[in-house]
């Protein structure tokens, strides 16, 4: 589907084919919405096209990561892990595309290049790198949180005469390194996954860590068919369940209610060591205030050091793989045998807080004076998220302000959807939203519904645009800041707050709390779209 500019504007524009760009166009057409989806690879899938790099997989359980909206979708479908792998979950994805006949509505390879809003004639005129152009009433960008890899400028980089590689832009063809020197710098998510998964195959494993990261155990393997019947037997009330919770997830193991200085130091560490076995981000809800009492943060986070302390032989580093932050300040990684890994003899481990990066050379690199010699280098640097994608777009709202200017000192936004002076747009897992702290597909089935009754709702009283006041969005912005005032999340640097991109502006960018952001989503539109300018104005 594309149009000129004679042409009438289709009533949507979709940037991105992962999970959120592909419920929204099976949303809007059941909708009876024309929607066109534009997608910069050469397939969908989103987070699981791309990153491909060893050991890939999510950190929340199959059955619960996955979509709830099409009952015959969630039972026909069968996971074959309790954590899905990516390539189970980018045929996920394609599955999703053949089941509901998506791939018609789906232009792949085309990158947007532009996206201006055209106040004449209320849409946005969109044009792509090779010149194609749209005209859409509305604008959807269903970028991801995690889209734009973090590529650190580090010194020398391109004099290395070895293979580099990115987590998250991993080759589509086979990496073989088996027997190579392979150095991997950073270890959060990817860099644990990639860690675990290359040990063993590589002659000399050398990772290299700036901030040593938590780590919980996945307690991965073949999906419980005794649970995966259970669960579909009760699916909808599971997905229900699920969606009261901070996170959209858990529901099978639910947070517990009660302090963690409420119980006895025996009591307390049974417990923790009892959501240790079972795996998973559990372990944070093993007391309701691990993330708003430092005090009862530290005792959670002692018991993973001493966890460290047990597992890694070598004591010193032990000692380097110890965190010292809060524990969940940052993602908290969900591996397999991480911390042991340290313990084979061809892996080391190289403390950059105490032997910082200094360059890099043709054969590898030079870290608190010593050379290391390697034959790859894997950068799990992570990526410029939250606003990374949406700051490379040259996106124009009304006047032809830029999306850059207009985030100069952060990410402004209204419920995490919307922008003032960029009417008619949406954004999908967003800064402003709770994504990031949320499974991330029950966090897109609300935000895709919210613009879908949207949408509809207006139409049919007439409304031509939606725009967010100044005022509310910047209410909302103190608002997702305040109820990180209450967290841990403030006590460390984290790509949360854009610490990890050098000149990104300090600000928490995701909101805590599922429930009680789907509460205040219904009530704007309860309200009358309060918050929001509507035009024309409805009597």
């Amino acid at each position: 589907m594309q149009t000129t500019n004679s042409t009438p504007p289709i009533d949507l524009l979709i940037v991105g084919a992962g999970f959120g760009g592909l419920y929204m166009l099976h949303t809007a057409r059941q909708r009876g919405l024309t929607a066109l989806v534009v997608e910069a690879a050469g397939g969908v899938g989103g987070t699981w096209y791309h990153n491909r790099y060893p050991g890939a997989r999510v950190d929340i359980q199959s059955l619960e990561y996955s979509f709830g909206f099409d009952d015959a979708l969630q039972q026909d479908w069968c996971w074959t892990e309790r954590y899905a792998a990516q390539p189970e979950l980018l045929a996920y994805a394609n599955h999703m595309a053949d089941r509901y006949a998506l791939r018609d509505g789906i232009l792949l390879d085309t990158r947007i290049a532009t996206a201006h809003w055209d106040e004449a004639a209320l849409c946005w005129q969109v044009a792509a790198q090779d010149g194609r152009h749209w005209s859409a009433r509305h604008l959807v960008l269903a970028t991801g949180p995690l889209s734009t890899p973090n590529q650190p400028d580090f010194p020398g980089l391109q004099e290395f005469k070895g293979r580099v590689l990115h987590t998250a832009a991993w080759p589509h063809e086979p990496v073989d390194l088996a027997g190579l020197r392979v150095g991997v710098v950073g270890t959060g998510s990817s860099g644990v996954q990639t860690i675990t998964t290359l040990a063993p195959e590589v002659a000399q494993l050398t990772v290299f860590q700036r901030t040593p990261s938590y780590a919980v155990p996945a307690h991965n393997g073949p999906l419980d068919k005794a649970l995966e019947a259970q669960v579909k037997a009760d699916y909808p009330a599971f997905r229900e369940r699920n969606r009261r919770t901070m996170g959209g997830f858990g529901s099978m193991l639910p947070p517990n209610t009660f302090s963690a200085l409420s119980v006895s130091a025996d009591e307390r560490e049974r417990m923790f060591e009892e959501r240790w076995q079972i795996g998973g981000f559990g372990l944070l809800g093993t007391f309701n205030d691990l993330i708003v009492n430092p005090v009862a943060n530290e005792l959670a986070g002692e018991f993973v050091r001493n966890k460290i302390r047990s597992i890694v032989k070598d004591p010193a580093t032990a000692a380097a793989l110890c965190p010292t932050h809060p524990i969940g300040c940052k993602r908290l990684c969900v591996d397999t045998g991480y911390y042991a890994t340290f313990n084979r003899p061809n892996v080391r481990l190289v403390d950059l807080q105490a032997a910082p990066i200094e360059r890099f050379t043709a054969s590898g690199l030079v870290a608190g004076g010593v050379e290391h010699t390697l034959d790859a280098i894997v950068l799990a640097t992570g990526f410029d998220a939250m606003t990374g994608t949406l700051l490379r777009l040259d996106l124009r709202g009304r006047g032809g302000r830029r999306i850059q200017d207009h985030w100069q000192a952060g990410p402004l936004n209204y419920l995490g959807l919307c922008l003032s002076g960029f009417p008619n747009l949406f954004t999908l897992t967003g800064p402003g939203a709770t994504a990031a702290f949320t499974n991330v597909i029950v966090a897109i089935e609300h935000q895709v519904q919210w613009i879908a009754d949207t949408l509809t709702d207006l139409r049919a009283r007439g409304v031509r645009t939606l725009e967010a006041t100044p005022e509310a969005e910047a209410d909302w912005v103190a608002h997702v800041n305040a109820v990180a005032a209450r967290t841990i999340y403030l006590g460390c640097n984290s790509w949360y707050l854009g610490a990890n991109i050098p000149g990104k502006p300090r600000i928490f960018m995701p909101l805590f709390g599922f429930p009680a952001y789907v509460q205040k989503c219904a009530d704007v539109q309860q309200q009358g779209y309060a918050g929001f300018q509507l035009a024309p104005a409805v009597p």
